[in-house]
């Protein structure tokens, strides 16, 4: 049979490495990096070559599932399918409102094209304001601290690592992610090349992770505490005369607010809370100082934690006072080629960010950027009264396993009026649901990281057209998504979603031709579809966003270059970028000040002696799903609860035995891994395992089960700002498991 070779952008993680993909027929045989990507160069992670298992997974749906009378799941028509959810959808949404019926989105939704640019037309049909996603249990401080700051959630400041000569890492571990929040392909490479040219890397972690391993410096810290070592960081370039903000100090508004909120922050008052040496603290503050070029980046241990969001405002106020931010070798702000919030609009001035709009029922915790956090999730479900929810709608998601007290949302969602799910897996999550839609393969679906290339170390663009043709009758997941808006928003079961598809491309046309600072400023929403002819769905949408950016590309440009195109190094975008009402870099927004009190009790709080639990990256994992390719859980058992050997020691632990740990919100139980990459006081789990749950159909999956850690995680601790699940620095009590006496 002829070969022929397709390339396309993987979709496993953050690191958007170019594939090259050789096939036979309609047969995948093999999977290799494209050695001409503009971007990764050929790098390529073992998840990519295991895109091939998932687009040949026997367990990935190619039909919609329903629930019968008998309770059980069986394939139907797609009309059978959206006759389910019309008939019990509208007569709900009409008896107790938009809002009971809730939307949760999940962590695979952002390597599509979809959901992000149709879940929104979803959730405004539906008149819900009952949106989760995956970004409240790892994101949010991040996006809230930089909205507050720089004016907009994804005016994330990127490290500069091709050309900073020092590198401060806290609580990431990009070895093993291959970057989160910074989208940077081979950092393994990149780290290399920066150590070669004399740089610094600092790692800042109570694991010894695959990154510390190749850092210069590890220095563990005391998980949660994060927020403690930063501000006695800020403390000492103030009190030693080290700030040099240079034109910052023109462009920022608060530095000495800071100043006087660093004062209680000394080195010596934080030092017995985080376990890190007065003496290291300030090394490590005049080493950054220091530095030529420097940049500082925190990421999943810096934001899953009770002080999330000071932690990720204190990593970028330093890079403020050093005067790295936005200058090269620095913290940078990427240039998008499309959906680029700080490149569209008037230059230097915004809206900003608005918090709190509207409150959890039961709780009160704030909205942020149109959702809750999804830590209310199971107690809004089970809470009786008026926006009670009643019916869920999950695009690509598991909460099951990823969010906290996964056990109490288990419980919750049996008690759903109605559960719709558009997944590609009958999971944990959605063994729970009355329908299942599913979704094509990666392979069959076009792909851009809209996302992704916003956090990009290097200014790329890369399109993917599909590889392979749809499995028959299984629509693309845009078409899906849009019928089920035409279901809620009582347009009945539509067979044609063009003229809908159309009023979407239509709506974002009429904002671009009204915006004066747009290219497509002024002209003919009709001349421009008709520009863009025959496209339909996301590649239209992608088109016409692509129009209104900054580097005049059309879709047809990516589409001629299928390595990618290349839009050069990262380069100062200040004050251009800032979308704050005051056009000023924010440096100590009023919602942050207010919770740096809080902050200030940690310091005098005693340390209670126990075990803390901290999670684990795995270059193997990313998501629950991926666990269901054999190619990566083949091998030794990773899903393991690391101890340091001093408590193994005292808590009669042993390499290889069960133990169990608990704490209020559940227990588990999982073997013993004792090492020294954790300090003592500290045991460590890799998430989105626990693949042992009845009727979930993941073959592979179950046999290489697990255990879950979010039933550790306790949905009542959030950061109180953002309301992000604490994932890290979990108070546990962990205990040998009795060997079973014989009977």
């Amino acid at each position: 049979m002829v070969e022929r070779t397709a390339f396309r952008t993987c979709p496993f993680c953050e690191a958007t490495c170019g594939l090259e993909i050789t096939l036979r027929g309609a047969d995948v045989a093999k999977v290799r990096g494209d050695a001409e990507d503009v971007f990764s160069r050929g790098f390529l992670c073992p998840k990519g070559v295991a895109l091939k298992d998932l687009h040949e997974d026997p367990d990935r749906l190619r039909t919609p599932l329903v629930r019968d009378v008998d309770g059980e799941l069986r394939p139907a028509s797609w009309e059978e399918a959206f006759g389910v959810i019309a008939g019990r959808l509208g007569p709900l949404v009409e008896a107790h409102g938009g809002d009971a019926v809730a939307v949760y989105i999940g962590n695979p939704a952002v390597h599509g094209l979809a959901a992000l640019l149709y879940g929104r037309v979803l959730i405004k049909s539906l008149g819900t304001r009952s949106l989760f996603s995956a970004s409240t249990v790892d994101q949010r401080p991040k996006e809230i601290s930089s909205g507050l700051m720089f004016g907009a959630p994804l005016s994330i400041p990127i490290p500069d690592v091709d050309r900073t000569q020092h590198l401060l890492m806290l609580g990431a571990n990009p070895l093993a992610s291959n970057g989160s929040l910074l989208t940077a392909p081979d950092m393994r490479g990149r780290l290399k090349a920066l150590r070669a040219r004399g740089g610094k890397l600092v790692v800042v972690d109570p694991r010894r992770s695959r990154t510390a391993e190749v850092a210069d410096e590890h220095v563990p810290i005391r998980p949660g505490t994060d927020a403690l070592l930063l501000f006695a960081l800020v403390h000492v370039l103030f009190a030693e005369g080290l700030t040099a903000p240079g034109r910052l100090a023109e462009l920022a508004d608060g530095i000495e607010a800071v100043e006087e909120l660093a004062q209680p922050f000394t080195p010596d008052a934080v030092a017995p809370v985080c376990g890190i040496e007065p003496e290291t603290i300030r090394r490590m503050a005049r080493e950054l100082a220091a530095a030529d070029r420097a940049a500082v980046y925190g990421r999943i241990g810096t934001t899953t934690q009770e002080f999330g969001t000071l932690a990720s405002w204190l990593i970028d106020v330093l890079n403020v006072l050093t005067g790295n931010l936005d200058r090269p070798g620095g913290a940078m702000f990427t240039r998008a080629a499309a959906g680029q919030r700080n490149s569209s609009g008037a230059p230097g001035q915004g809206r900003g960010l608005r918090l709190g709009r509207w409150h959890s029922r039961v709780r009160g915790l704030p909205e942020s950027l149109g959702e809750l956090p999804v830590a209310v999730l199971a107690e809004e479900i089970e809470a009786p009264g008026e926006g009670q929810i009643r019916a869920l709608i999950t695009l690509a998601g598991n909460p099951t396993r990823s969010t906290p007290n996964s056990g109490r949302i288990e419980r919750a969602l049996d008690g759903l009026d109605l559960y719709v799910a558009v997944d590609i897996y009958v999971n944990e999550t959605t063994r729970h649901a009355d329908v299942i839609l599913p979704a094509p393969s990666p392979l069959q679906r076009s792909h851009y990281d809209l996302a992704l290339y916003q956090l990009a170390v290097r200014n790329v663009a890369n399109f993917s057209p599909p590889v392979l043709p749809p499995d028959p009758g299984v629509p693309d997941e845009w078409v899906t998504i849009l019928r089920l808006a035409g279901v809620a928003a009582g347009q009945g079961m539509l067979e044609d979603v063009e003229p809908l598809d159309r009023m979407v491309a239509s709506e974002l046309l009429r904002r671009e031709t009204g915006d004066p600072h747009s290219p497509l400023h002024g002209r003919d929403i009709d001349e421009l579809l008709a520009e863009v002819e025959p496209r339909r769905g996301p590649e239209r949408l992608l088109d016409l966003l692509l129009r209104a950016g900054p580097y005049d590309l059309t879709l047809a440009d990516l589409e001629a270059a299928p390595h990618g195109i290349d839009l050069g190094p990262l380069e100062p975008r200040l004050p251009d970028a800032l979308r704050t009402p005051s056009g000023r870099i924010e440096l100590a927004p009023a919602p942050i000040v207010a919770d740096v009190a809080r902050l200030r009790a940690a310091l005098s709080r005693p340390e209670n002696g126990g075990l803390v639990l901290v999670g684990r990256r795995q270059l193997r994992s990313n998501n629950s799903w991926m666990h269901n390719l054999e190619l990566l859980v083949s091998g030794p058992e990773r899903c393991t609860l690391h101890v340091h050997p001093d408590d193994a020691a005292r808590l009669g632990l042993e390499d290889g035995a069960p133990a169990r740990v608990e704490n209020r919100a559940g227990s588990l139980e999982a073997p013993v891994e004792v090492t020294d990459a954790v300090m003592p006081g500290v045991v460590s789990l890799p998430h989105g395992w626990g693949h042992d749950a009845p009727g979930s159909r993941l073959g592979v999956a179950e046999a290489h089960a697990g255990v879950n850690t979010n039933v550790l995680a306790d949905e009542a601790l959030v950061d109180a700002l953002s309301g992000n699940a604490v994932l890290n620095g979990i108070p546990v009590a962990v205990a040998p498991v009795p060997a079973a006496v014989p009977a």
